[in-house]
């Protein structure tokens, strides 16, 4: 048995977390003016590291309520997502493409979990 699974969202969060941790600038101009903000950059820098760390531990534990957990922490990031494109035009762009991301993540995380019945490795 393998240590870590690694499905297509797991490859898909690590991909946007690298995007996000070694070109934030490119990432950040898709949907503001550039240069982008010191505080944009730290920011993206920030999220990629959590979308890192989330990529790891569902990695190693792919469903039950890891994935509980993760379909809830990207829902959060989401709903946080749409509510700055909301007030913030500049960076409504990527702050929305951001959102969908983090919402097919979710979704993904949720069908996981779901259809291990909530249990994981830790199945008796």
């Amino acid at each position: 048995m393998s240590l870590f699974r690694v499905d297509a969202a797991v490859m898909a969060r690590a991909g946007w977390g690298c995007a996000l941790m070694f070109a934030p600038d490119r990432v950040l101009r898709i949907g503001g003016r550039p240069p982008a903000p010191p505080a944009a950059v730290a920011v993206a820098r920030v999220l990629a590291t959590r979308h890192l760390a989330q990529a790891l531990v569902t990695a190693a534990w792919p469903a039950g309520w890891v994935a509980d957990a993760s379909a809830a922490v990207d829902a959060l990031h989401a709903g946080t997502d749409v509510g700055f494109a909301a007030v913030s035009a500049r960076w409504r762009r990527i702050v929305l493409i951001d959102a969908a991301i983090a919402a097919a993540l979710a979704a993904s995380d949720r069908r996981t979990a779901r259809a291990d019945g909530g249990f994981g490795r830790w199945r008796g």
